[in-house]
């Protein structure tokens, strides 16, 4: 079976990093900074989508983002672990013989070099993620891109609303998984099926 994975908040626990970033963007703009759980909206969707919210305009958001990535690039993207299990799980997977994927609104040669750093690239045939110029950010968009080349059919796992509907959108079962940041019911309402550990994943793919 195809499996697609979600990173931030599915894979690897990366809020602090993207908090801590989102709050050195808005500061740039002499923006209030919210609590630290308000911000949490900004793991997972577009940057393009979130800053928007919290008060950048929208012509300048793209200054947002350039602040955003310049802390990222650098420090951000490394304040960030794999959940526990999450090795275990991709071990079992692969035994298996399921193929295993993942589809990120995140920067794909940042998606690549964290897997990388964390040593789980190695479980991925085809890691996807948003190009530089933002022609494919959007979820639905990157989990198109990716089953053009991995062949259709699968599962989508992920921790928000946007992993769920990009599934759906691309005729894929979405499941939603427990630990991440996302909002459980919304995303049971919207049909996925709800797993809240590593070890009930592993399974849900016997």
């Amino acid at each position: 079976m195809n499996i697609l994975f979600d990173l931030d908040g599915t894979l690897t626990d990366s809020g602090e990093g993207i908090i801590n970033c989102a709050i050195a963007a808005l500061e740039h703009f002499g923006l209030p900074i919210p609590e630290r759980n308000a911000l949490r909206v900004f793991v997972g969707p577009p940057l393009r989508d979130s800053f928007p919210k919290f008060g950048v305009p929208v012509d300048r958001v793209d200054e947002a983002i350039a602040v955003y990535r310049k802390r990222y690039v650098t420090l951000g993207k490394f304040e960030n672990f794999p959940y526990p299990g999450i090795r275990e799980l991709l071990d079992g997977l692969k035994s298996r013989g399921h193929r295993l994927f993942v589809a990120t609104s995140k920067p794909e040669h940042m998606a690549i070099e964290i897997l990388e750093h964390f040593e789980l690239a190695q479980y991925f045939e085809i890691i996807c993620g948003a190009t530089a110029d933002d022609s494919r950010s959007k979820k639905e968009d990157v989990i198109a891109f990716l089953l053009d080349r991995s062949g259709p059919g699968g599962v989508m796992v992920g921790d928000t609303i946007f992993d769920v509907v990009g599934a759906k959108e691309n005729l894929l079962q979405p499941v939603a998984v427990t630990w991440g940041y996302g909002d459980i019911t919304e995303m049971k309402e919207a049909g996925a099926e709800i797993v809240r550990t590593t070890d009930e994943l592993l399974d849900l793919f016997k």
